[in-house]
C-alpha cells in the first residue's frame, strides 16, 4: 500500500484525515499536538502511546514542558504517512481514556 494517495481532485487523503483530528497540526516534517494533562495523566498517556507506537514502528517524541504535554511525530523524509496519522488517532483515543476517569 502506498503511503500517499491522491483522489481525482488532487486532495491528499492523509492531510484530510489529519484535519479530522482535533488539535493536530503540521510543522515542517512533523505533526504535533499539545495536551493539558497533570503528571499522572502524562505518565499514563506516555506508557500507552509507547505500546501503540511500538506496534506501528514509530518513535514519537513526548515531553512535559511548563505543565503541558507535547507530542511530536515525524519522519526524516517529511512525507506524512498512514502510520503517523494512525498513531495520531490512537493518541487521541488514549488521551480521552486518561482524561475521562
Amino acid at each position: 500500500m502506498r503511503a500517499r494517495r491522491r483522489d481525482e481532485l488532487g486532495t491528499d487523503y492523509l492531510t484530510d484525515a489529519l484535519a479530522l483530528l482535533t488539535g493536530w497540526t503540521r510543522d515542517g516534517w512533523e505533526i504535533k499536538r499539545t495536551l493539558r494533562l497533570d503528571e499522572a495523566q502524562h505518565a499514563a498517556l506516555t506508557e500507552r502511546v509507547k505500546v501503540v507506537a511500538d506496534a506501528l514502528q514509530l518513535r514519537p517524541t513526548i515531553r512535559r514542558i511548563e505543565g503541558v504535554t507535547q507530542i511530536m511525530v515525524g519522519t526524516p523524509t517529511g512525507a506524512l504517512t498512514a502510520g503517523e496519522v494512525t498513531l495520531a488517532a490512537r493518541i487521541e483515543d488514549v488521551y480521552r481514556s486518561v482524561t475521562s476517569g
